[in-house]
C-alpha cells in the first residue's frame, strides 16, 4: 500500500514522502492517526503541486540545517544528572533531556529527531544522532556528568 506522509514519522520518512507500507499498518495506524493519506491519483497531483511550491522553502530549511550543524559541531554538550556512587544514573538520559539542553543553548531540535546508539544509564561520554533535515544527520558528542 502506498501512502503520502503528512508529517515526519521516525523510521519511515518525512512530510510529503511517498512510501510503501504494509496495508494493515497504513489502514490501522498511519491513516487514523492523521500521519498519512492514501496515495490516490488526486492526492499524488496535490503532492506534486505542494512539492513544487515548497522547493524554495526546502532550500532555506537546508541552509538553516547546515548553519545549525556547524554550531553543534563546535560545542561540547554537557548533561547534568543525578547518579549513585558507582556512576550509575537514576533512570536514563532521554532524547527529551537532550533536546531541552540544546534548547537552553539556543538550538531548537525536536526530540523525535534525536537518537542514541545505546541506552544511557551511566556517567561518561556518548554520541547522539541528530536529524536536522531529512538529508542531514549529524553526530553530536556529549558528556553525562554528576549534577552539583
Amino acid at each position: 500500500m502506498e501512502v503520502i506522509l503528512k508529517q515526519y514519522v521516525k523510521g519511515l520518512g518525512d512530510k510529503n514522502d511517498l512510501v510503501t507500507v504494509k496495508a494493515g499498518y497504513g489502514r490501522n495506524y498511519l491513516i487514523p492517526q492523521g500521519l498519512a493519506m492514501i496515495a490516490s491519483t488526486t492526492n499524488r497531483k496535490i503532492l506534486d503541486e505542494n512539492i513544487r511550491q515548497s522547493s524554495h522553502r526546502q532550500e532555506k530549511l537546508m541552509q538553516d540545517a547546515h548553519r545549525m550543524a556547524e554550531g553543534l559541531k563546535e560545542m561540547k554538550l554537557i548533561i547534568e544528572t543525578l547518579a549513585g556512587a558507582d556512576g550509575k544514573i537514576f533512570g536514563s538520559v532521554t532524547p527529551l533531556q537532550f533536546s531541552n539542553r540544546l534548547k537552553e543553548l539556543g538550538f531548537e531540535v525536536d526530540r523525535r529527531r534525536i537518537s542514541f546508539d545505546t541506552d544511557i544509564k551511566n556517567l561518561g561520554s556518548y554520541v547522539a544522532q541528530v536529524a536536522l533535515h531529512k538529508e542531514l544527520i549529524i553526530e553530536v558528542p556529549f558528556e553525562v556528568v554528576l549534577k552539583g
